[in-house]
């Protein structure tokens, strides 16, 4: 059994290309092909906090998962980080551990904003004019720096509660080489751009149905627990395609949910991301379509992200 250190896995994966790797497990999934049980959740109210434990497997393979990551959104006043967790990686053959993966969070936000940046290849207009960022934390840095590899886009219209994180988000990734310009008002960001990102733990709208424009691609990460909400419920009736991680796990509490208990979309007009990629749904089709991906994260995201980091230290094995 090894235990491999969060330094010793972002050290591993340089150079990794994670893409390939999600996109099988998203498609293994669609075609049936994994075992993912019910997501399993803590909240806490005092302070504010979720813990969200995932598990699962793809058929014929190696290992299995278990994840467990926290969100706790006060503890950056601490001086903490608000994710934290760890991923446990077993043999299917045996149920022994063949790796404990000390992360602190960093894989499941990696393979989150992997995820968007494969719903963006998919999904978004050929050509971006702006994107636009809804938040202001370390997912809003990832999706942004993962859509490096999706579009030639550079200018970014950012919006944030707190305008000295939406300064400090600026500045970061200016340094990144993008042009970064701050929203006052979040009505700003759908109105000026048309690939968007909204990646906050908000439990009411950010984005209104009334705001959100025709040739727009819109993916939402951030409501990954059934009180959590970005989006309008009623952007999903009014948009031309609707893609999610899985529309079981959607339906339940993703910001899909809210516009399936209003009545306003089924789950069996919802398509999935893995269907997608395989070529059995179709993406985005015509740059007039408003595009919608919701994504609550899959465990095999985490059983292919785990396996990678695993494969690479094996491969190098001064780590």
């Amino acid at each position: 059994m090894k235990i491999i250190t969060l330094q010793q896995m972002k050290t591993a994966l340089a150079g990794v290309d994670l893409l390939p790797e999600i996109e099988a497990g998203f498609v293994a999934y669609s075609e049936h092909r994994a075992e993912v049980p019910p997501v399993g959740a803590l909240r806490f109210t005092d302070p504010p906090g979720d813990v969200h434990i995932k598990y699962g497997y793809l058929h014929n393979d190696e290992f299995y998962v278990i994840k467990i990551a926290s969100g706790f959104h006060e503890n950056p006043s601490r001086g903490l980080p608000s994710g934290n967790g760890l991923m446990l990686l077993f043999s299917q053959q045996t149920g022994e551990l063949a790796a404990v993966l000390l992360d602190e969070g960093y894989l499941t936000d990696l393979r989150t904003a992997v995820a968007g940046a494969i719903a963006a290849k998919y999904l978004a207009p050929k050509s971006v004019t702006r994107i636009g960022i809804v938040g202001t934390g370390v997912q809003a840095r990832l999706q942004l720096r993962l859509l490096r590899s999706i579009t030639s886009c550079r200018k970014v219209l950012v919006w944030g509660r707190n305008s000295q994180h939406a300064a400090n988000y600026k500045e970061e990734m200016e340094h990144e080489e993008f042009m970064v310009d701050i929203a006052s008002d979040v009505r700003d960001v759908p109105r000026a751009c048309n690939l968007i990102v909204t990646a906050t733990a908000a439990t009411a709208p950010l984005i209104s149905a009334a705001d959100a424009r025709p040739g727009t691609h819109i993916t939402a990460v951030g409501a990954d627990s059934p009180h959590k909400q970005e989006l309008d419920a009623a952007i999903f009736s009014n948009a031309d395609v609707v893609v999610v991680d899985s529309v079981s796990q959607c339906a339940d509490h993703g910001d899909l949910a809210h516009a399936v208990r209003a009545g306003l979309v089924r789950p069996i007009d919802v398509r999935e991301l893995g269907a997608v990629i395989a070529g059995k749904a179709d993406g985005r089709t015509s740059p007039e379509q408003l595009t919608i991906a919701d994504l609550t994260g899959v465990a095999v995201q985490d059983a292919q992200i785990a396996k990678a980091v695993h494969r690479a230290c094996r491969q190098q094995p001064q780590l």
